[in-house]
């Protein structure tokens, strides 16, 4: 995909949950600032971020609910990501965590919508390695002049749950990011890498 680089995701497995606490209260402040809500689609982590926004005070004004897509099936069903991408690529793709965001917030209603999916071992999954996660953040059509869902890939060390948290905090800090840049149109699939620019 042309427009691919590689992006250092913020904090990594091994960040602390105050860390994330901080980073979740920073996200829920700005959509609160703005009026506006989101909902969280989730595979791997199981409802774990939707656990981690709703953790934060007055997450009420701003968290609608979420999806936890954790069979193939539902993610097309449901969310209404592309059967045909699903078969050919597998659930662990990353426009397959931007249609799930997109998904989600067309499901639940939301200005943004977020999406985990990814494998957290402990066995590879169609033959994507144990840790290869993609997080992705659906914002409001028109937001910051550009609609495309963006994706981050992450290479995730660590059992399955630390790469189950290392997915969190990931999707919450990509959120807080695409909140303040207000970005316009990406075509963009960042990587958990070492900054270079992918060929």
């Amino acid at each position: 995909m042309s427009g691919e680089r590689e992006t250092d995701p913020g904090p990594g497995p091994d960040g602390g949950t105050d860390e994330t606490r901080q980073v979740t209260a920073q996200a829920l402040k700005l959509l609160a600032d703005r009026g506006q809500t989101v909902a969280a689609a989730e595979s791997l982590t199981g409802g774990l971020v939707a656990a981690e926004l709703t953790a934060a005070p007055g997450a009420s004004a701003t968290v609608r609910g979420s999806v936890t897509a954790y069979a193939t099936e539902v993610k097309h069903e449901v969310l209404g990501v592309d059967e045909g991408l699903l078969r050919e690529r597998g659930a662990v793709d990353a426009e397959v965590a931007r249609q799930m965001a997109a998904g989600v917030r067309r499901v639940l209603g939301t200005d943004w919508g977020v999406a985990t999916t990814g494998v957290a071992g402990p066995e590879p999954q169609d033959g994507k390695p144990v840790g290869l996660v993609y997080v992705a953040v659906a914002g409001p059509e028109g937001s910051g002049g550009g609609t495309r869902p963006v994706a981050l890939r992450l290479d995730l060390d660590g059992d399955r749950a630390e790469i189950r948290d290392g997915s969190v905090r990931a999707v919450i800090q990509l959120l807080l990011s695409e909140l303040m840049e207000n970005a316009p149109t990406k075509d963009t699939e960042h990587s958990g890498g070492n900054g270079c620019l992918q060929p």
